[in-house]
């Protein structure tokens, strides 16, 4: 008995390793070789290609597909039609399958419905991708990022709200109460 659910029109190749509680809903393909944590949830659509690694309690909105040489960490929220790449300059005609590029998404990052993904960085942790944003380079912890290309504007809380810093560089979450600290362009959770 399996301790994941899939929908009957998913396809699971044999040699994957499905955490339980994961769901995978519709016209979704998990390819061989990949990880994919406990409590993750795939939305319809959703292709995950050979050896990529989701941590515990993904969430993958429709129509994502993600590339091997990515790797989500726990707690990743993908948003839908997001994209990942794994090549920096493909060719039809070149094959270029050795040169595959690793992309990090760290603990807690989000990335918002349409954003594209250039491979070969990280995104920090509890970072936020804007809807939309095409990202060519690291993305700092707790950092805002939108537009094309993507540019920083503002930090973000683990509850994903702005955080407006004072002359002290202090700030606190509007959701959470938790306290932050700003100093040399690092953001530091100092309270639970």
């Amino acid at each position: 008995m399996k301790s994941f659910f899939a929908h009957e029109t998913s396809v699971i190749d044999s040699d994957c390793k499905i955490g339980k509680g994961t769901s995978i809903w519709h016209f979704s393909h998990i390819m061989s070789n990949c990880t994919i944590g406990e409590n993750c949830n795939l939305g319809q659509n959703v292709v995950i290609s050979p050896e990529v690694v989701l941590g515990n309690n993904v969430k993958v909105q429709n129509n994502v597909s993600i590339y091997t040489g990515v790797i989500c960490e726990d707690d990743v929220f993908l948003g839908p039609s997001m994209v990942f790449t794994n090549i920096i300059n493909p060719r039809s005609a070149i094959k270029r399958k050795d040169q595959y590029l690793k992309t990090v998404v760290k603990k807690g990052a989000s990335i918002g419905a349409n954003a594209t993904i250039v491979c070969g960085i990280t995104i920090g942790e509890y970072a936020f991708v804007g809807a939309g944003a095409v990202v060519l380079k690291e993305v700092l912890p707790y950092t805002l990022v939108v537009g094309n290309p993507s540019k920083q504007i503002g930090w973000i809380s683990e509850y994903g709200h702005k955080l407006e810093f004072n002359e002290f560089g202090h700030a606190v979450c509007s959701e959470s109460k938790e306290e932050y600290q700003l100093k040399n362009n690092t953001v530091l959770k100092i309270s639970p």
